[in-house]
């Protein structure tokens, strides 16, 4: 009779889960014994670093990813990424490794006390087999609990119980389907038809999930057919449209007051793919102007039953676009050309100003890059240099949480060797994940990390006029040098001084990591 391990091992093979991001414990040494070749274990120093790796991945290949840690000190460890992962709606599978069964009642070390908990409520699904027997069904409930909500579910595995026999139904589990499909029935299609068709003046917020889920070109294809303006919804992790399309207006401003600031004159919001919405700045007032209807269309049942305002159909974005592309009125116009890019600002002070950075990176790296972003005080000159006209082409930390950034870039680079891949980071937020540099190095992960040191928490700086509190301590950051510390992990590293130098070393061709440290002068999110 096979073990549960082997059991295990052969369900995760069927079902793709091949790649494992982990930092392996000693609890978690039974379950990695005996990998079948075909799997690859991704190192990462830091559970922090691991789960943002596996988060980056998960998104560009569109695939659940296994995640390994260890007991309740890893898992704890990976909880601020997780709140990334969690707000993308990425599916990954975290798979923890408990003491044996006899250890976990005394509280043996490195026994998990209660360890669902430990990870609820930010996990979609958490559980731990009651017996040995139980782990490969459970562990394809993992699967499919992710596959299916579209976030992190857990499991944790007491290590005896993978040399235990499996018992003679386990097997049952290889040959498990489980699909879902989110088509609106003819009655609720042809309402929302009706509803659109009627609008005079239609609005469209698009979420990261439209990104995520294949359908940035069809998104195109429905604003220019329905003739709308096109908002990305606020607090964007991916962008669902291109950022210089004549019909995109920006990233919705995240307060309630100037969001519907932003709807003043449309009668309808058509929101798609995205929650209504992750606010961020308290700024109260109307949800909705008056007389402005919202419609939410996601395939998130939590976000549609938690919206404040607004109707909802928990339906699948894509068949939502197909039907509206089918059967709304069509425009006559044709869209216009996208808007040009403005000159960069210039700095005054020592080091570039932000916008000479991301000009450099428009203009020397392929149209195809996919860029990883974690560098929050920058934002507003981020989106006034960048044309970005491809799926797939920005990923942002989707709760805020720092530490995305660098992990996320070598995940994503790991998933699509077939783009280029470059990682735009804070000094600031470099340092929550800096270990995955020696990952990116010892995978030889073609990838280029440009690294703006301007010696403080830009955004913090930010906030701290906007809360009225302008003498916060601790928001500087002096004397990094990140070249050296990149060499240190094995990535060849240097320090950029002018635009050119850093227009000349981005046009270098590599073949494996690299990171461009720049001086850049302070500006602000917005």
């Amino acid at each position: 009779m096979p073990s549960v391990r082997r059991v295990a091992h052969a369900f995760l093979e069927r079902q793709g889960l091949t790649t494992v991001f982990g930092n392996p414990g000693s609890n978690e040494l039974p379950f990695l014994a005996g990998l079948p070749a075909g799997f690859r274990y991704v190192l990462g120093l830091h559970e922090g670093a691991v789960v943002a790796m596996a988060d980056g991945f998960a998104q560009a290949s569109g695939r659940p990813v296994l995640v390994n840690l260890h007991a309740a000190s890893g898992s704890g460890n990976a909880l601020g990424a997780l709140t990334n992962a969690v707000a993308a709606r990425t599916p990954l599978v975290l798979l923890a490794g408990q003491q044996v069964r006899p250890a976990v009642g005394p509280e043996a070390n490195l026994a998990s006390v209660d360890a669902p908990a430990l990870m609820k409520p930010l996990v979609g699904w958490a559980a731990e087999p009651a017996c040995a027997e139980d782990v490969p069904r459970a562990l394809a409930q993992a699967v499919f609990e992710a596959r299916l909500q579209r976030r992190p579910a857990y499991l944790s595995v007491p290590y005896d119980d993978w040399s235990a026999e499996a018992g003679e139904n386990a097997a049952a589990v290889l040959d498990r389907r489980v699909e879902r499909a989110g088509v609106p029935d003819e009655a609720r299609g042809r309402r929302l038809v009706e509803r659109v068709s009627a609008a005079r003046r239609p609005v469209l917020v698009l979420g990261g999930d439209i990104d995520a889920e294949g359908l940035f070109d069809g998104a195109v294809r429905l604003a220019e057919r329905l003739e709308a303006p096109v908002w990305a919804a606020p607090s964007l992790f991916r962008l669902p449209f291109p950022n210089r399309h004549p019909r995109f207006r920006g990233v919705l401003p995240a307060g309630i007051a100037p969001a519907c600031a932003a709807f003043e004159g449309h009668d309808l919001v058509l929101v798609l793919g995205a929650p209504v919405f992750r606010y961020h700045e308290h700024l109260p007032g109307r949800y909705l102007p008056e007389g402005t209807r919202l419609v939410q269309v996601t395939s998130d049942a939590s976000a549609a039953a938690r919206a404040p305002v607004g109707e909802a159909l928990v339906a699948d974005p894509a068949a939502v676009i197909a039907l509206l592309l089918r059967s709304a009125p069509a425009s006559a116009r044709p869209a216009g050309p996208y808007r040009p890019v403005p000159e960069p600002l210039t700095a005054e002070g020592p080091g570039l100003h932000p916008e000479q950075v991301f000009a450099a990176l428009r203009d020397a790296l392929p149209r195809d890059t996919a860029y990883v972003v974690e560098s929050t005080s920058t934002n507003a000159a981020w989106w006034r240099q960048m044309d970005l006209r491809r799926p797939g082409s920005y990923y942002f930390p989707a709760a805020g949480g720092l530490g995305f950034g660098l992990p996320g870039a070598v995940g994503v680079a790991m998933a699509r060797p077939d783009r280029p891949v470059a990682a735009v980071v804070g000094d600031g937020s470099a340092n929550y994940g800096i270990t995955a540099l020696w990952t990116a190095a010892r995978h030889r992960v073609p990838l280029t990390v440009v690294l703006l040191r301007n010696g403080t928490y830009g955004a913090l700086r930010w906030f701290g006029g906007l809360l009225g509190v302008p003498d916060a301590p601790g928001l500087d950051i002096p004397g990094l040098d990140f070249t050296r510390v990149a060499e240190g992990y094995g990535v060849p590293a240097r320090h950029v001084e002018d635009a050119g130098e850093l227009r000349a070393a981005l046009a270098e061709h590599t073949d494996g990591p690299r990171l461009l440290q720049v001086d850049t002068a302070l500006t602000t999110p917005s």
